[in-house]
C-alpha cells in the first residue's frame, strides 16, 4: 500500500506546476459542489410534479405493448414537490384510482404524509403505479442523496422528442 501511494505522489510531482494547480482547483470545484448539494436549501417553483399519459397510449395497451414512457413509481417529497399532477393527452378516457381522466382533463393529487402509495391505473400496462411520498431531507448527506436521487429520476424520464429536421 506505501508503494502505491507513493507512486501517486512521485506520477503528481512529475507534472508540470501548471498541471497541478488544475488538478488542484478542480478538486475544490469538485468539493465545494458536493458542500452545496449537500447542505443548500431545498427549493421548488411549483409544488406538482406531473405525469402525462401520452396519446395512443390506450391503442397501445390494446395491442398488447408497453410504454416505457410513463413511470411505475414516482418519488414525491413533502413540501417540495408533494402534489401529483396527472394529465390524459390520450383521446380515450383512462382511469386512476377512483377518478376518471376524460381526455384533455387533468387531475392534482396532494399528499400530506410520507409512505407509499399504491394506485390503480388503467394507462400503465400493469394497471398499478406507485407513489412513494418522503420526507423533507435533512441537510448532510441525506440531502446530497435526495438531490442525486432527483436527478436521476428527472433523467430517466425525460421526454422523447424527435429530432428537429
Amino acid at each position: 500500500m506505501a508503494a502505491l501511494s507513493r507512486s501517486i505522489v512521485v506520477m503528481f510531482d512529475a507534472l508540470p506546476p501548471f498541471a497541478r494547480r488544475v488538478d488542484v482547483l478542480l478538486a475544490g470545484v469538485v468539493l465545494l459542489g458536493l458542500l452545496w448539494a449537500a447542505l443548500a436549501p431545498v427549493q421548488g417553483g411549483s409544488r406538482e410534479r406531473l405525469v402525462t399519459i401520452p396519446a395512443g397510449t390506450s391503442a397501445l395497451l390494446a395491442a398488447g405493448g408497453r410504454d416505457d414512457g410513463l413511470p411505475s413509481a414516482i418519488t414525491l417529497t413533502l413540501g417540495v414537490d408533494d402534489v401529483l399532477l396527472l394529465k390524459n393527452a390520450d383521446r380515450v378516457a383512462q382511469q386512476f384510482g377512483p377518478v376518471a381522466l376524460a381526455p384533455g382533463e387533468q387531475f392534482r393529487l396532494p399528499f400530506e404524509q410520507a409512505g407509499e402509495y399504491p394506485v390503480a391505473a388503467s394507462a400503465w400496462a400493469d394497471h398499478r403505479f406507485t407513489v412513494k411520498v418522503v420526507e423533507w431531507p435533512a441537510p448532510g448527506w441525506e440531502r446530497l442523496s435526495w438531490r442525486v436521487a432527483a436527478l436521476i429520476q428527472a433523467l430517466r424520464y425525460l421526454p422523447r422528442q424527435a429530432p428537429n429536421r
